[in-house]
């Protein structure tokens, strides 16, 4: 499928591999080769508009063809008829007009074209509309064309955020748009297109096809000229039409087993298995012959960081010749694709620079290479210069320090860099590009997706739909300037309170400096996320309250471990500041002294080796939650303390591992013969448990008779307190 993995891992330079995680399964739906004819291209934006009235200052009809589907919008005064029209700059032949309503929308309207400005003719009547996005197809032509509005939804005007113009301008260009090449000779490179320069300003696309027309606008506004995508199939078309509506080409990319990024799977072998790689090899070539002419594409790119990959499946001298045969195949798909397609090039992704002599020596059929790169992007050039290659590159991913790029803070985890440091990350990453004059030919930045979780807001320009410093740095880069752009809050300094002991189910403190740079006012979120205490990704909004001076309290998960917190200033124009820090949450303090420390603890039965095993008995009251008692993986089983003498005892606090129990009695005895059962429970669900009891015993014992996992019973401890 040609939908780009939500988050990517990155370059590693020559002698320092790391592990590759992803993969994409390409379908095999046919899909015929689409005629030449000129393409369909979005005509009105940036192109002067104008309305029957504005609301006010902050209203004006340039709003709504500026690009900006959230953030700025024409509104009309509050009566009937209003319209809104844009002057497309030459006749055109159109084929639809997106409108994307505010609140205000219109009833009832009309979309019309004329050839003067003056005299107008009705494209297309429009009746019982309910706001939204109206994609409205139209048949004919015209100079100029407007939005008649004749019935309001409302008390209010009519308010659009974007009025979006397809179709082709006389003088269009055929669809092929010419051919794409690698022009130039030793270190002095360059791609043309149609016989023109071309540097390649581009992004990684995230979100679904089904969503292109939604979002390519943006990203053409953005100053970009190219995206890429990992993978090419039956679903890529929708993507390569907007794409190419937009004046936007496309690095189609063909997806290798092992590959990089999360759930990449299979190990192939490159040096035997003749059957995956023809297969591979007639189903590039069955969407080569479909996407040859398609007026997107730009190149073909084959495989993502397989050779770096491969190390995930096999080592020493077998390793070696998994890479030879790898890049020899990747060679072959390159001749297969020359042979259908002469017109666009053949490149081939990896994130280690150490992945190059084996392209240099097995792979001379590529036109140049592809490199994901992304705290250490000049180090690229480095590599190549003292590589002696002779072939250009492009980096097909890059942008600020990725989570294997960061030292560890205070709770071990990755120190995710801030909104300001991500900006800048990006501000380098294309210094770098465009200081490899000659060499680098440009680069697909990492990454336009939309999805709002933790590898989201990482790396994503647009997490949820919301701008952020990095997207506007990406916009500079591209385009030279962001002058008249309202940009994101900035926040400075947050800190975490206290940082690595926040209470489970307890409250901890978050502060942080926020500023707006254009003076809006700041609503705030807060979130919370358990990738690294359960695996589990998403941005889950926490439970706070604010204290005031940007200052708020949280309440803190039941679940231990480190978690990371996000604050989300949004300035309601569609921008976001986006800050983290981790949290290490830990049980909650008992008052009192834990008599069951370092006690003389017996269970039913041990882990003696599996995982971090062996896991005695004494591992649940030595007092370190890093370590742990485990049991068989059957039912029931026990774990007891000697006190040592009779001991009053009002408060248990169970510290489970995972693996903990849904079923159990709390017991005591005198004698560790006869036992009285003091508490019972059928719903426990791990984390912590705290129980009141106001018993004296000199033993103490957990009766546990149902898991609450396939595994065993663990727990870091059992404490008793006195």
């Amino acid at each position: 499928m040609s939908t780009a993995l939500p988050y990517r891992r990155p370059v590693r330079r020559a002698g320092v591999p790391l592990l590759a995680l992803g993969a994409l399964v390409a379908s095999s739906l046919a899909v015929a080769a689409p005629p030449a004819q000129a393409a369909e291209a979005l005509l009105s934006q940036g192109k002067p508009a104008t309305a029957s009235s504005q609301e006010g200052d902050g209203y004006a009809a340039s709003a709504a063809v500026d690009g900006d589907l959230t953030g700025t919008r024409w509104a009309s005064r509050w009566s009937d008829p209003q319209w809104f029209q844009v002057d497309l700059g030459q006749r055109a032949d159109l084929s639809r007009v997106v409108l994307t309503w505010e609140g205000a929308y219109a009833k009832s309207y009309q979309i019309q074209a004329s050839d003067n400005g003056t005299q107008w003719r009705t494209l297309k009547t429009v009746s019982g509309g309910d706001g939204g996005t109206d994609e409205v197809a139209v048949t004919g032509a015209g100079r100029y064309v407007r939005m008649l509005g004749t019935e309001r939804s409302g008390g209010y005007g009519y308010s659009l955020w974007e009025f979006q113009v397809y179709g082709t301008a006389e003088g269009t260009p055929p669809a092929d748009g010419g051919a794409v090449k690698v022009a130039g000779t030793q270190g002095n490179w360059h791609l043309t297109v149609g016989g023109q320069p071309y540097t390649v300003k581009g992004l990684t696309w995230g979100p679904a096809i089904a969503d292109a027309p939604k979002y390519m606008p943006d990203v053409k506004s953005m100053g970009v000229n190219t995206i890429r995508t990992w993978g090419t199939d039956g679903g890529t078309k929708p993507l390569l039409d907007s794409a190419a509506a937009n004046g936007i080409r496309v690095v189609n990319g063909f997806w290798l087993q092992p590959g990089g990024g999360p759930g990449s799977g299979g190990c192939v072998d490159y040096v035997t298995d003749t059957t995956y790689k023809n297969n591979m090899l007639t189903e590039f070539a069955k969407w080569v012959e479909a996407y040859e002419s398609h007026p997107a594409t730009l190149m073909w790119n084959v495989g993502n960081e397989s050779v770096l990959g491969l190390q995930n499946c096999y080592s020493g001298s077998e390793l070696e010749a998994q890479r030879n045969a790898y890049t020899s195949f990747v060679n072959d798909v390159a001749k297969k694709i020359h042979s259908i397609d002469p017109d666009h090039p053949v490149t081939s992704t990896d994130a280690w620079t150490g992945a190059w002599p084996y392209y240099k020596r097995n792979a001379p059929d590529l036109d140049l290479y592809s490199m994901n790169s992304y705290g250490d992007i000049c180090g690229v050039r480095e590599d190549w210069e003292e590589g002696g290659y002779t072939k250009p590159y492009i980096i097909t991913e890059g942008g600020p320090a990725g989570e294997w790029e960061v030292p560890d803070d205070a709770n071990g985890v990755p120190d995710e860099p801030t909104d300001v440091q991500k900006a800048e990350g990006y501000t380098k990453a294309w210094d770098c590009v465009t200081g490899h004059r000659g060499v680098a030919l440009g680069a697909t930045l990492f990454h336009y997706g939309v999805e709002h979780d933790f590898g989201g807001v990482w790396f994503n320009l647009v997490p949820d739909g919301l701008k952020r410093l990095s997207y506007y740095s990406v916009k500079r880069a591209y385009t030279g300037s962001t002058t008249g752009d309202n940009t994101p809050p900035v926040i400075t300094n947050m800190a975490v309170s206290p940082a690595s002991s926040a209470p489970a189910g307890g409250e901890f403190t978050v502060r942080a400096d926020v500023r707006d740079p254009d003076g809006d006012p700041v609503t705030y979120k807060v979130f919370l996320s358990g990738n690294y205490a359960t695996g589990d990704k998403r941005l889950v909004e926490a439970t706070w309250r604010s204290t005031g001076d940007g200052t708020f309290a949280v309440t803190a998960p039941e679940k231990l471990g480190v978690w990371k917190v996000y604050i989300q200033a949004e300035d309601g124009r569609g921008n976001a500041g986006i800050e983290t820090k981790s949290v290490e949450v830990v049980a909650p303090p008992v008052s009192g002294t834990n008599v069951a420390l370092n006690k003389p603890t017996t269970a039913s039965s041990f882990q003696p080796s599996y995982g971090d095993c062996p896991c005695e008995p004494a591992k649940a009251t030595d007092g370190k939650n890093d370590t742990r008692w485990a049991s068989d993986w059957s039912d029931p089983q026990w774990i007891q303390v000697d006190l040592g003498a009779a001991t009053p005892v009002r408060k248990l606090q169970l510290v489970w591992d995972p693996a903990y129990a849904k079923s159990y009695e709390v017991q005591v005895s005198d004698n560790g013969t006869t036992w009285r059962t003091v508490h019972t429970t059928t719903a426990g669900n791990g984390d912590v448990d705290t129980i009141d009891m106001a018993q004296t015993a000199r033993h103490v014992r957990l009766h546990l008779t149902a898991r609450g996992t396939g595994w065993g019973y663990s727990l870091h401890e059992f404490g008793i307190y006195g």
